[in-house]
């Protein structure tokens, strides 16, 4: 978390004599109804912390459903493991880590009034944000391919679809990337500098989505090349499940041909019975299978909801992220005022704290 001083009360608005407040002299930057920018900044930070214990209220009912299913299903969890890349995990843990580091110093430099370089630290930090989300994009996407899909629709295939999925997933980045273009230029012909400068940045950030992609997309290769594994650990393990899916099948033919073989020859066969009984077993077999897969799609349900929860968190920071960046282009902050700053930082912090838990508790406790 950051650390910052609040402002100094000496700030305090001029008054008439009648009580009111004089525009001439007055703090554009303080409301009316408050006394000082220290009463102000503490009033922000009160509010900013008690909007934080919903949301650490919130995550902690879903990391509650997880301990529960996790102590009721450790066999799903044990099973769920081998579709998952704790490599793209830990690269996106990584990036959001760096991602806190820049958002801490970005307050640093609205408290000392460093315009040019809390703009460039806010854009960093966007930056951070869509690799994150394009890293998310490339996980999703071979999950979607693969069939690892939440509850029932959990059906692990032994080679991906190759599906448009990542295409539909970087549709919204890639009419970003237009969008800001056009802005981007607009403000450059009209020689705007906030303008030019706003997009400018927002397009880097965009263009870090594909940044993401190709981390997203590199990362396994490098891991393959430097393990000898396959490519993709959860390919591999989407064989191995469509393996299993085969023999299943063939079990249960073969109980199906055993059952008819001992109707067929009911009266005292030996090897009828020995089929019938062979039979019951894989029978057995399949069930277990069949219940291990609904599980497993449980908890793939839970993966869903808590990462595609967080990621919701992440598009809001980099919305609020968007808003301090044009105003620092305004020169809004300085050392009088930069409470803004200070509480999206709060938030972001929280952001990156939720996902280095979800990370080993989802990637890394099989």
């Amino acid at each position: 978390m950051s650390t910052t001083t609040a402002p100094s009360s000496e700030v305090a608005p001029s008054e008439h004599s009648d009580g009111g407040h004089d525009d001439h002299g007055h703090d554009p930057f303080l409301a009316h109804h408050f006394g000082s920018a220290k009463q102000q900044f503490d009033a922000g930070k009160f509010g900013m912390w008690l909007f934080l214990v919903t949301e650490i209220l919130f995550f902690s009912g879903l990391f509650c459903a997880y301990a529960v299913y996790r102590s009721t299903h450790p066999e799903a969890f044990a099973n769920a493991d081998q579709y998952l890349d704790p490599m793209l995990g830990a690269a996106n843990t990584a990036v959001l880590i760096f991602s806190s580091l820049t958002m801490a110093w970005a307050v640093r430099a609205a408290q000392l009034g460093q315009k040019q370089l809390l703009v460039r630290l806010l854009t960093i930090t966007l930056s951070c944000a869509s690799i994150f989300l394009g890293v998310k994009a490339v996980e999703y996407s071979h999950k979607w391919d693969l069939g690892i899909l939440w509850a029932s629709n959990f059906n692990p295939q032994a080679h991906a679809a190759h599906s448009p999925a990542l295409l539909v997933l970087s549709i919204p980045a890639m009419i970003t990337v237009v969008v800001t273009a056009i802005l981007f230029g607009v403000g450059k012909s009209r020689k705007s500098e906030i303008m030019s400068k706003f997009w400018g940045c927002l397009l880097i950030a965009a263009l870090a989505y594909f940044g993401g992609v190709g981390l997203g997309l590199t990362v396994p290769v490098i891991e393959g090349a430097i393990t000898g594994e396959a490519a993709h650990a959860s390919a591999e393990a989407g064989h191995h499940a469509a393996e299993g899916a085969h023999h299943a099948a063939a079990a249960e033919e073969a109980v199906e041909h055993a059952a008819g073989h001992a109707t067929e020859h009911a009266a005292g066969d030996a090897v009828a019975t020995t089929a019938a009984k062979s039979g019951s077993l894989e029978a057995a077999a399949i069930e277990q299978a069949a219940i291990d897969r609904t599980y497993t799609g449980i908890f793939f349900s839970i993966y869903y909801v808590m990462t595609g929860l967080h990621g919701f968190h992440i598009l809001i920071g980099m919305g609020v992220i968007a808003w301090l960046l044009y105003r620092s282009l305004l020169g809004h902050f300085g050392p009088r005022y930069f409470g803004p700053v200070d509480f999206v930082g709060l938030y972001w912090h929280l952001v990156d704290l939720i996902w280095i838990y979800l990370f080993p508790l989802l990637y890394l406790i099989g």
